[in-house]
């Protein structure tokens, strides 16, 4: 059996469940070669002094606080729930829910407040008790690991309070969300102590994550445009520092080449189309370093 290296890295990633792909895709996404298999516990990346550990997801706030691990990939839930002594490095932008109060379709809940000296059924007992307190508003909790959704039908609690990401599971068990709590992604959280020949490898890592967090919050884009309009088009897009620029055969005509901000997509493409740039074509980015 292979052992672990203690001078590589060790990440603690969730072994199944609603984390797993996304955070396998991330770290392959961030150049990372290693094996999975559902039957492994850890595997050795061949080409990074990284090792990752496939725990639940639960105990990977206890491993990462105590050092037996460096880093963690876990969803901003835990770290709101059980408040472990970690600190948070980056947010991954993906795993994204909510934490929602939820009540019966049918029922004549119209608020929080309404649920005055009600019981709610929860995974989330710390963050729920807390809510409530700081709205003023008394409530008992009942922490339920696992189907949640089926304690107001068997009459054990008058809500819930759940992770949800569509809404989907609320509606088929006749359940309707009535306000959020707090909403969540994954993040990377680490461990407060790392030594210096560990923190160095950590920056080396940083580098790669931070590159793909910024190639997915950017997209490339070319176009043509006439000459006149170029201190308008240079408004519009700055890209980071400013946009390159080519004279093309046509008199008169320029090609322009610059990356624009994913959240402000349509709304850029929009601008560009309105002063006169024409033939646009958009391509996504692999990895971009700053």
């Amino acid at each position: 059996m292979k052992k672990l290296n203690s001078n590589n890295i060790k990440l603690a990633i969730q072994k199944e469940g609603r984390l797993t792909e996304e955070t396998l895709d991330f770290l392959k996404r961030s150049g990372f070669i290693f094996e999975t298999s559902k039957r492994q516990l850890f595997s050795l990346c061949r080409n990074f002094p990284l090792e990752i550990l496939y725990v639940r997801i639960g105990d990977i706030p206890k491993y990462v606080s105590s050092g037996i691990v460096d880093l963690g990939i876990v969803g901003q839930n835990v770290l709101y729930e059980e408040r472990p002594q970690v600190g948070k490095l980056l947010n991954l932008r993906f795993g994204f829910c909510s934490l929602v109060i939820a009540v019966p379709k049918e029922s004549n809940y119209k608020s929080i407040s309404d649920l005055e000296n009600k019981t709610i059924a929860t995974t989330y007992p710390n963050s729920v008790k807390k809510y409530f307190q700081k709205s003023g508003i008394g409530i008992e909790t009942i922490t339920i690991n696992g189907s949640v959704e089926i304690t107001p039908a068997l009459g054990i609690a008058q809500a819930i309070s759940d992770l949800v990401s569509t809404g989907s599971t609320l509606a088929l068990n006749d359940l309707r969300e009535l306000e959020t709590i707090y909403k969540s992604e994954a993040v990377l959280i680490a461990n407060k102590s790392i030594n210096i020949q560990k923190q160095n490898l950590l920056d080396k890592l940083m580098v790669r994550f931070k590159g793909v967090l910024s190639a997915d919050s950017y997209k490339y884009i070319m176009m043509n445009a006439p000459k006149e309009i170029l201190p308008k088009l240079k408004k519009i897009i700055p890209g980071l520092k400013s946009p390159t620029i080519a004279p093309l055969g046509k008199e008169g005509w320029l090609s322009v080449q610059s990356v624009i901000k994913e959240d402000i997509f349509w709304e850029t493409i929009e601008r560009l189309k309105k002063i006169g740039a024409t033939g646009i074509i958009v391509l996504p980015i692999e990895k971009m370093i700053l």
